[in-house]
């Protein structure tokens, strides 16, 4: 199987192309030299790899940049989205679409199932629905993964930056009204390349078992790493103002995958395996 990966040197994408079977052909692209935005070199670009799949992992990620350039996330989120879906759909390729738990409000009271319906709040959360609209109205063969507070390694993300900060400060503020799912790149992986291997199509919400605040999150990530001294103060996001507006609660509820045999570990269990690993 051919496989193209775009953003293949970030965290998600990267990581992909190192854990693909060898039965996989790995091609894919980055910036400065694989633009998602300039429609004409996607279509160069798999006009020549020819790839069975394209695993569409390439984004614009800072939440609250994208709320001050709301442009600029809808260009890379949304029309990059259509850039890639239509050159699947001149070259014959299938397309996996990674999304965001982000596309739903918050207001439900239990964790979001795959056909909820999407409510987005901010404008990073605007720009991914908008992809995946793209997405599910272009092609017929693709694939739709949600997922959440993304870690990996070499990534900037929760887990490394509340260590910076507690060795920098010496004591936290973190919100305990912002829930999800966290997830680590190793579990979606894995879960990713088994789904198109199956080629069962349709939309996926692929995270780590379980959910927490990022409060809890902060406390667990404090404790497995000798940091349980370092005081943290619970606040709430209304404390916190920041350009983007986040959803209170989104965990994710993965039916659809587990109906298929994919499921994911518990996030503790992760977190602990991500921590020893990290250098």
């Amino acid at each position: 199987m051919r496989l193209f990966i775009t953003g293949i040197k970030g965290q998600l994408g990267s990581d992909l192309a190192r854990r693909a079977s060898p039965s996989h052909q790995i091609s894919g692209g980055d910036l400065p030299d694989f633009d998602i935005t300039d429609p004409a070199q996607v279509r160069t670009a798999f006009a020549s790899a020819r790839p069975d799949v394209v695993l569409h992992c390439a984004a614009f990620t800072d939440v609250d940049a994208a709320a001050r350039q709301p442009d600029l996330a809808y260009r890379v989120n949304g029309l990059g989205a259509q850039n890639v879906a239509l050159a699947c759909a001149e070259t014959g390729a299938a397309m996996l679409y990674v999304s965001t738990n982000e596309v739903f409000d918050g207001a439900k009271a239990e964790p979001y199932r795959e056909f909820d319906s999407a409510n987005p709040l901010n404008p990073y959360a605007h720009s991914k629905l908008a992809g995946e609209w793209f997405v599910s109205h272009l092609l017929s063969r693709f694939y739709i993964v949600r997922t959440s507070w993304l870690t990996g390694a070499g990534g900037r993300n929760f887990v490394h930056r509340i260590q910076q900060l507690a060795d920098e400060r010496g004591a936290l503020r973190v919100v305990t009204d912002e829930v999800a799912s966290p997830t680590f790149v190793p579990d979606l992986c894995e879960a990713i390349l088994k789904l198109i291997a199956i080629a069962q199509y349709g939309i996926y919400h692929f995270v780590n078992d379980g959910y927490c605040s990022r409060y809890d999150y902060a406390k667990r990530i404090l404790e497995l790493t000798g940091r349980r001294h370092i005081p943290v103060q619970p606040i709430t996001l209304a404390d916190h103002p920041r350009p983007s507006t986040p959803p209170k609660f989104t965990p994710l509820a993965n039916q659809c995958g587990a109906a298929i045999g994919i499921t994911l570990r518990p996030w503790d269990e992760a977190l602990e395996d991500f921590l020893k690993a990290a250098p």
